[in-house]
């Protein structure tokens, strides 16, 4: 399985700088709405998900990355011009998904998420904090 988080986190960034340049916002969230769908869907099959699972990483995806998308936008609108202000939004919210997986999957999907790209992704969330922290 290929670990989407991030590119649906750059999509969405994308998605913010056409709209911002008088894109449609009714496109944009059906690209980010079908960007999810496609996460929600390759979670399912890759980690053999339960429905009641798959309902779950459904709720978790469309929750955060609608919040981590409002957050960015208002940023834009507050012309926000320091990257690393987005970048922590980004990791605020890859983080709160990261919990929250780790909540709803059993044991051995949870390794196999952190195989596919889970690991790796907290791991460069928790460098970039320490760097920010000073540590």
């Amino acid at each position: 399985m290929k670990h989407f988080g991030l590119t649906l986190i750059l999509f969405c960034a994308f998605s913010l700088m056409l709209c911002a340049q008088g894109g449609n916002p009714q496109d944009m969230e059906k690209a980010i709405q079908e960007k999810i769908d496609q996460e929600v869907e390759d979670y399912a099959s890759s980690l053999k998900l339960e429905s009641w699972q798959v309902f779950y990483v459904d709720s978790i995806l469309n929750h955060d990355y609608k919040a981590l998308q409002a957050e960015l936008i208002e940023m834009n609108r507050n012309k926000v011009s320091n990257s690393d202000l987005y970048v922590i939004a980004q990791d605020k919210w890859m983080e709160k998904i990261y919990t929250s997986f780790q909540r709803v999957f059993n044991d051995e999907q949870w390794a196999k998420y952190l195989k596919t790209g889970g690991a790796k992704e907290k791991k460069a969330r928790d460098k970039r904090a320490a760097k920010r922290n000073g540590k």
